[in-house]
């Protein structure tokens, strides 16, 4: 049984080192690359808790424990996204973003942003698009209007979002950035 006392639930610092210790248990590595090389921690006082850096040559790219996850490019901290987990979890009949609000002392859009992260990754992805024969359908689109700021106006796809999207006849779907 779970305390909602523990440490990691209370302190940021301890929340890091129990993601890292469930996500890494044979050491860090590189979710950039997949090199398992042991890679250079960062430390100093300009330095965040938990930084590492690649030893792989052609990477060298720095990251945390919560790159290609959830928490990822987040500024709450761990501990309450951990909490916030737990809760959705262990909650019988669900738990709605108001209450994760106030339970967690974060703003409800806040709360809510962060309610759409953790549904979104408990969502059964395991099954294929189009199993036992089906067809899956296939399409892409361009999204935004993500110009440099003085680049000309006109016409054109390359400075948008790529986004390619796929579609089984039972209505599973899955959508994916892709950079070409």
């Amino acid at each position: 049984m779970c305390d909602l006392t523990a440490e990691y639930f209370q302190d940021a610092n301890k929340a890091r080192e129990r993601v890292e210790a469930l996500r890494w248990p044979n050491g860090p590595f590189c979710p950039h690359c997949g090199s398992t090389k042991e890679p250079m921690k960062l430390q100093g006082e300009k330095c965040r808790p938990g930084l590492y850096k690649c030893s792989e040559y052609k990477c060298r790219k720095q990251f945390t424990v919560t790159v290609g996850t959830v928490f990822e490019r987040s500024k709450v901290p761990l501990n309450k996204w951990l909490m916030a987990v737990h809760l959705m979890c262990a909650s019988k009949k669900g738990m709605s973003a108001l209450q994760i609000h106030r339970m967690l002392s974060v703003t409800y859009k806040t709360a809510w942003f962060m309610c759409h992260r953790i549904r979104e990754a408990m969502q059964d992805s395991g099954s294929l698009l189009g199993g036992n024969g089906g067809t899956a359908e296939v399409d892409e689109t361009y999204w935004g209007n993500n110009k440099p700021k003085g680049q000309k106006k006109g016409r054109g796809y390359h400075h948008k979002m790529k986004i390619l999207s796929l579609i089984d006849h039972t209505g599973n779907k899955r959508s994916f950035k892709v950079d070409r």
